[in-house]
């Protein structure tokens, strides 16, 4: 195949494809609106699945780059009550399952294994449009233009490219979480780094939780979840001091050592209000143009969503290279499995949502969790 594809959004899904793609000895472009790779921090830990996310690695050809950044311990998984008393305690295994990484260590050798001028930086795209047999002219903020004849969106949520596909946006699903940090958290927070473990903290209650993960250098970071209106949260001036405290004050009685992930943070707290799109999202095949990641299944978190981002790179660069004569065949493939995929992905996701804050809360998810680590020990 000569026709080069092009890419929006230097994500790690859009990076997989890339990746797999030059594997192949496809050429790709990504256009990214970040100015650098730098630009910004790229989340947290991620547990890579057996299922997806290692053999997207694997058809990358990064499973080795992988093993090196896995941060062992970090699989443990501990889940308390609002008083702090341990509901569950399960130690990591061997580190085969679903080792955690880093969300920025695991974009940064995707990163690497690129020719250097893969990825365009500062490219924010403003528009896009269809000018016939299937290809499209895309315009950037900075006004230039780009003539795509294979165009793919991986420009996650709020995607650009997603309405020359389908009409859908994506719904506030009532849910918000707000990301807070404790550093050097074994000297300074001992209390709080002995309740959240190695690995993953859960203190669930209906409607209201904290999560948190322990990441490398003694770094908690933490998801305090929120069953909330829009209007609560466009309430809070999250950029004034006492937001912490407002936040807190849905955690009256909890104990304080988890009530500190919230207050004792050494920078602002951050909204992540989360947003889905139908669980049963799918469009009719347009010539020349998909998508992947978040841009074509937006789901609430549950552990898949990069996961899946990534299995959907792979096996889109693996279907253009099976099918690297005819193009709409190969994009034909890639959407019908993915349709499938994620609309099962999805639907286990609002599960796992309900299981952290519905009514059953947390004794669902204690039980839910307890049944797969028997389940792995079998």
């Amino acid at each position: 195949m000569k026709t080069p594809v092009t890419i929006i959004g230097a994500g790690l899904g859009g990076l997989t494809l890339a990746r797999v793609l030059h594997v192949h000895g496809i050429p790709a472009t990504i256009y990214e609106a970040d100015p650098s790779a730098a630009a910004r921090t790229q989340g947290g830990q991620l547990d890579i699945h057996e299922d997806d996310g290692q053999r997207a690695l694997n058809a990358a050809g990064l499973t080795e780059e992988f093993r090196k950044i896995i941060h062992v311990g970090g699989d443990a998984t501990r889940m308390l009550d609002e008083r702090g008393e341990v509901l569950l305690d399960d130690p990591a295994d061997d580190g085969t399952g679903r080792p955690e990484v880093l969300r920025g260590d695991l974009r940064q050798i995707l990163l690497d294994s690129l020719p250097a001028d893969t990825v365009r930086w500062g490219k924010k795209l403003a528009g896009v449009s269809a000018v016939g047999d299937g290809s499209h002219e895309l315009t950037f903020a900075d006004g230039s233009t780009v003539h795509a004849e294979l165009l793919v969106g991986a420009d996650g949520a709020w995607s650009k490219v997603r309405p020359l596909l389908s009409g859908a946006t994506p719904e506030y699903v009532g849910t918000t979480f707000i990301e807070t940090y404790l550093y050097d958290a074994d000297e300074r927070h001992a209390a709080t780094a002995d309740a959240v473990g190695e690995g993953a903290m859960y203190a669930l209650t209906p409607g209201t939780g904290i999560t948190a993960h322990r990441e490398v250098g003694s770094v908690l970071h933490t998801y305090v979840q929120l069953k909330r209106p829009a209007e609560w949260i466009a309430d809070i001036d999250f950029t004034d001091s006492g937001a912490a405290a407002r936040i807190a004050a849905e955690f009256d009685g909890w104990a304080p050592e988890l009530t500190a992930l919230i207050t004792d943070g050494e920078t602002a707290p951050v909204p992540r209000m989360i947003y889905a799109l139908p669980n049963d999202h799918r469009w009719d095949r347009v010539p020349g143009v998909t998508l992947l990641g978040d841009a074509a299944h937006l789901m609430p978190p549950s552990g898949d969503g990069a996961n899946l981002a990534m299995f959907d790179g792979a096996e889109l660069g693996n279907a253009i290279a099976a099918h690297p004569d005819d193009i709409d065949s190969a994009l034909t493939a890639y959407e019908t499995a993915m349709f499938h995929r994620s609309a099962a992905t999805a639907v286990d996701a609002w599960e796992i949502l309900d299981l952290c804050l519905g009514g059953n809360a947390p004794h669902g998810l204690v039980d839910f969790l307890s049944g797969t680590v028997e389940q792995a020990r079998n």
